[in-house]
């Protein structure tokens, strides 16, 4: 597994990320885009599957590609979406646990994560 030793990189890339995640809209498109797999989604298909569409779901694709974590390619007349950043996910949570506990008394063990 990846990790970076530089703290201000790890900051910004979760910050950049969770700023993305930061709308119930975008956070249900990406985890529909999860559950799709790496063949993704057309725009269309997404539409239906999140409710979201037109410019407000182009808007958060944006969004969501922008942080890394969605690709759009074409395909014939089609756009696909795809969710691509697990390993940048995972990142994401190894950010928020990788020092859990640190200044407690109650040993990360304890916790279901540890």
């Amino acid at each position: 597994m990846k990790t970076f030793n530089d703290p201000s990189l790890v900051i910004e890339l979760a910050a950049s990320c969770f700023a993305a995640l930061g709308s119930k809209q975008r956070l249900a498109v990406l985890k529909i885009l999860v559950r799709a797999g790496p063949e993704g989604l057309s725009i269309g298909e997404l539409g239906e599957r999140s409710g979201v569409t037109g410019s407000t779901l182009t808007h958060h694709v944006k969004i969501l590609t922008h942080s890394g974590l969605v690709v759009q390619k074409k395909q014939g007349r089609s756009i696909i979406c795809a969710a691509i950043a697990y390993e940048k996910i995972q990142i994401l949570s190894e950010f928020l646990l990788n020092q859990c506990c640190a200044d407690s008394d109650i040993p990360c063990k304890e916790h279901s994560h540890g």
